[in-house]
């Protein structure tokens, strides 16, 4: 009989028969690690604990603490789940239930729509089942046969799924008698490794993500490999949900939506306010970095989304309209109105690097399924720039970029995180030109001394990028910033400038954006501050709270007074006792409440009340304005 090398992580090595499997080759191993395993890499590919070893390979048990494990438990949770749906709605159609970052989803075709008892019904179906130690089987069907059997079963889902994406021969998962599901695995060994898991919530969902498709409905969920760390993720959640932007912005009175006007919101007095804050901030730190700020139209005749190349790979995601028997598109991004810019007249290299800001509103058409508060918007606001270079100034402008984005994230107290994302699948240009320009982003990442991952294919259609992304305070990233190197533009509209030799060159576009969209990171700061926004851009600074209607006056010349520095400052003019109000200031999240009584008024003071400090004790209105200041130019650093 044939004999196989098996390799293990500690150098050892083991002779078996080949064909012998993971599960039989574990017996000789300390049954505490034969235990705690719920799959292999062979070879570096993930597999079942009864794949079959049939040549020399290297081997690497996969307990709870390996980085591949999660996934695998998730996804194995997921087919549980489907077992449960399948056993309490006969009839049901499986989709698809794929692993995500914080659990999992798996979608159905059923008669109604879930209701939360259903949800209770399912997780105790998985309970039993998990209990039951049901064996994930694994079964080898050519391709024919497979799809006659889920034929059979009234599943043409999985029939077209094994026709667009199975081999001659197709991998079947079954949990005991009760599911059978067509993928690829793997999974872990039985159900009664799977302990810790949580349906969360439903949604609706199409066949394949498309709308024109079958309406669905879609069940998440999460798994973990103890009930502590499943309770921490609730924990989370629940703190996620008091921390939600779309509920702080309705409470704080910041913007609104409304269903004529899906995914574009209504910026409310506050809101408007924290708007035009960011924005005027991001003006400041701009104009000594040598940006020329410029507005330009919102509306370009499809011509212009043809020369850019929008028209081919973007069109899609644009509002399109017929005018004059033309056709216009509203636009989803600034570049190729500064593309009209730069050429509108010749540059010298003197010129160069030449920066245009423009903090324009963009529209892109989002499915309504997946327009989400501000996170997901049709209409938006970016701080966005464009960067005209040459070759040469490459290396140079992103370390300054780098640098600029580090102090723009630190005055918000958050820490970006960098990833260099590469060529995709569908590109613009040639891949020499591609491999130069993700080359030249390396090279500034290393001059820099930025730590970063590579994001292989998830680059720009027209260039490679610096994503960055930051951490909010329940562990969450947020994709913010970006910087993307562009050597097509410039060509599609055949810029040039006059170089140091005299002749005509090609400039390099740099596309760059620091807070990404203003309502994304409006969003992100709402939740990673639990909506208690910093003094330095909280909408409102400062509420002035008289006792009774006889200190109105007087509150109302402290208002006056802040206001004329500059400071956000509202009057509380209610009729209400001064403890109601203070109370309503901090369900406001305002960061100082000024109380003024007889005392005050007759000493020219206000008794300071912080948010998170509580009584500060008086101050004159002068000395309260300084440190209102000082704290607003420290960034409360």
């Amino acid at each position: 009989m044939a004999h196989v090398t098996i390799t293990l992580p500690d150098g050892s090595r083991r002779s078996v028969p080949a064909g012998t499997t993971v599960r039989t080759l574990m017996a000789d191993l300390p049954p505490r690690v034969a235990k705690s395993a719920v799959a292999a890499i062979v070879n570096d590919e993930v597999v079942d604990l009864s794949f079959s070893l049939d040549a020399d390979a290297s081997l690497r048990l996969v307990t709870a603490d390996a980085p591949e494990a999660v996934e695998l438990y998730r996804h194995s949770t997921a087919h549980l789940m489907a077992a449960a749906v399948t056993a309490l709605f006969p009839g049901a159609q499986c989709g698809i239930g794929p692993a995500t970052d914080d659990g999992f989803f798996y979608d159905f075709i059923v008669s109604r729509p879930f209701v939360p008892e259903d949800l209770a019904a399912i997780e105790e179906k998985m309970k039993e089942f998990a209990k039951r130690d049901l064996a994930y089987d694994r079964r080898m069907l050519a391709k024919e046969e497979a799809k006659r059997f889920f034929d059979e079963r009234g599943e043409p889902l999985k029939v077209q799924l094994i026709e667009e994406k199975g081999g001659p021969v197709v991998s079947c998962y079954g949990i005991d008698d009760i599911f059978v599901d067509f993928c690829t695995g793997p999974h872990v060994p039985s159900t009664g490794k799977l302990k810790a898991f949580k349906l969360l919530s439903t949604s609706n969902a199409y066949w394949k993500g498309d709308a024109k498709n079958q309406p669905m409905q879609r069940i998440y969920g999460t798994a973990f490999f103890s009930e502590s760390d499943l309770k921490a993720y609730l924990d989370r959640i629940e703190e996620a949900k008091k921390r939600d932007h779309r509920k702080l912005g309705k409470e704080l009175g910041l913007f609104m939506f409304h269903p004529w006007a899906p995914g574009e919101p209504f910026w409310l007095g506050k809101g408007t306010r924290l708007v035009n804050t960011l924005g005027n901030y991001m003006r400041a730190i701009l104009a000594p970095e040598g940006y020329v700020e410029m507005r330009t139209p919102l509306v370009f005749n499809k011509a212009l989304w043809e020369t850019s190349g929008h028209w081919e790979h973007y069109r899609e995601n644009m509002f399109l309209f017929e005018a004059d028997e033309q056709c216009y598109g509203l636009k989803p991004m600034n570049c190729p109105g500064h593309m009209l810019v730069f050429g509108s007249e010749m540059r010298s290299y003197r010129d160069l690097p030449y920066r245009i800001h423009d903090q324009s509103v963009l529209h892109r058409y989002e499915a309504s399924g997946v327009m989400s508060g501000l996170t997901r918007v049709r209409e938006f606001i970016m701080d966005d720039a464009h960067i005209f270079l040459t070759e040469d100034q490459i290396g140079e402008e992103v370390e300054r970029l780098l640098r600029l984005v580090q102090r723009v994230y630190g005055d918000f107290g958050l820490t970006p995180e960098m990833k260099l994302s590469t060529r995709p699948e569908q590109y613009l240009g040639e891949k020499a030109t591609w491999d130069h320009a993700e080359s030249e982003l390396k090279k500034a990442l290393a001059s820099a001394g930025q730590a970063y991952t590579i994001n292989e294919g998830d680059g720009a259609f027209y260039g490679p990028k610096i994503d960055f992304a930051v951490t909010d305070a329940l562990g969450r990233k947020w994709q913010c910033a970006t910087i993307q190197l562009d050597y097509q533009l410039p060509q599609r509209f055949k810029l040039k400038y006059i170089g140091a030799d005299n002749t005509e060159h090609t400039p390099v576009v740099m596309h760059r954006a620091i807070f990404g969209s203003l309502e994304r990171f409006i969003a992100l700061l709402l939740e990673h501050y639990a909506g208690a926004l910093p003094m330095w851009f909280a909408p409102v600074q400062a509420i002035v709270l008289p006792i009774a209607d006889r200190h109105m006056a007087y509150a109302a010349t402290v208002r006056d007074r802040l206001t004329a520095a500059g400071l956000f400052v509202e009057l509380d003019e209610r009729q209400e006792k001064i403890g109601y109000k203070i109370r309503e200031a901090q369900l406001q999240k305002v960061p100082y409440m000024l109380v003024v009584g007889d005392r005050e008024a007759e000493q020219g003071t206000v008794s300071v009340r912080s948010r998170a400090g509580g009584d500060q004790g008086a101050r004159t209105v002068d000395d309260f304005m300084a440190a209102a200041q000082d704290e607003i130019a420290r960034k409360g650093r």
